[in-house]
């Protein structure tokens, strides 16, 4: 008897790795849309978990984006329901672009209609299908933005009950296991359209691939790795200054003998803990706040998302709502 495709065999080991932290009888929830990388995971899923004694279920999101996505929803729903995902689940949500853009805040209504169909039915984690080439594709997003170490460290593997099993997975091998087990999947328009920066970012990994050689993807995934290391390494420390320096004004002196690396990432715990929309808090904000203690010689206030102001003054710094203007 012939085993699995490859591929299969694959994705089906980096499932078992992601299932062994559960219990028997727990729960577990893939979030499928119907795409070949969420579709490969519930497949494997579906064929794992019962040999782990691990319930296996499935939530699919429906955007609301598409004049068709109530159909590929249940089309999506309906293929998690053949492969023996109990319970399944389907959420409509409504999604409004904000600042952040249209992406930002499809995300956003996913994860919470996720968080909320894993706390009714009680599982223990939701699994995405995200892959090698999307961390990569995050990595050098990053890189386009100038960002810090948190954004080129990519996608984490675990966060509070998500889990993305697949991130040593390539999608041409979540594309091939389809394939093997007979499954049809839905490819998003959205991921073919260049006025998403994201989809420009796919292009031009596909362009560096073929310019520099293949691998380039799987460089930047490991980097990815590495980089989550010291980052996390970095914001421990963060925490722990924030805990120590207590409640503002801040002695301009005591932020000063921060380590830079340290230092910016506790500008930034202190102005979202005053108020400041955390995605909105730039590298450029925390750099205007630095200023005031490493280029200080009197000058205004740095002016904050949120509408706050960060002083300097005797010596100290605050950061406070800025004045309304009557």
């Amino acid at each position: 008897m012939t085993g699995p495709h490859p591929a299969t065999a694959a994705i089906r080991v980096a499932v078992r790795a992601a299932l062994a932290e559960c219990d028997p009888g727990d729960l577990v929830l893939v979030a499928c849309s119907g795409g070949g990388d969420s579709l490969a995971l519930a497949a494997a899923v579906a064929f794992e978990a019962p040999r782990l004694g691990v319930r296996a279920g499935a939530v699919v999101v429906d955007h609301g984006l598409a004049a068709d996505s109530a159909e590929v929803a249940r089309r999506a729903s309906a293929q998690c329901d053949a492969l023996g995902l109990a319970p399944s689940s389907w959420a409509t949500v409504e999604v409004a672009a904000g600042t952040d853009g249209l992406e930002a805040a499809a995300r956003q209504a996913r994860y919470a209609a996720l968080d909320a169909a894993a706390d009714r039915h009680g599982a223990r984690l939701v699994l995405f299908g995200h892959t090698l080439d999307d961390q990569a594709e995050q990595v050098l997003l990053g890189l386009t933005r100038g960002a810090g170490a948190r954004s080129l460290s990519g996608m984490p593997r675990a966060r509070d009950r998500f889990r993305r099993p697949l991130l040593g997975v390539t999608r041409g091998q979540t594309r091939a296991s389809c394939a093997a087990e007979d499954l049809t999947w839905w490819d998003d328009p959205m991921n073919a359209d260049p006025s998403f920066t994201r989809v420009r970012a796919r292009r031009a990994l596909v362009d560096l691939e073929r310019d520099l050689g293949p691998g380039v993807a799987a460089a930047l995934a490991r980097t990815a790795d590495q980089l989550r290391e010291d980052a996390d390494h970095l914001d421990l420390l963060a925490d722990q200054a924030v805990t120590d320096l207590g409640a503002g004004p801040w002695a301009a002196a005591d932020l000063a003998v921060l380590p830079r690396a340290v230092r910016t990432r506790v500008w930034r715990r202190l102005a979202v803990a005053a108020g400041a929309p955390a995605g909105q808090v730039s590298t450029r904000h925390t750099e205007a706040c630095d200023s005031l203690l490493t280029r200080w010689h009197g000058q205004g206030p740095v002016s904050l998302p949120g509408a706050l102001l960060v002083t300097r003054s005797d010596g100290r710094v605050s950061i406070a709502a800025s004045p309304r203007v009557e």
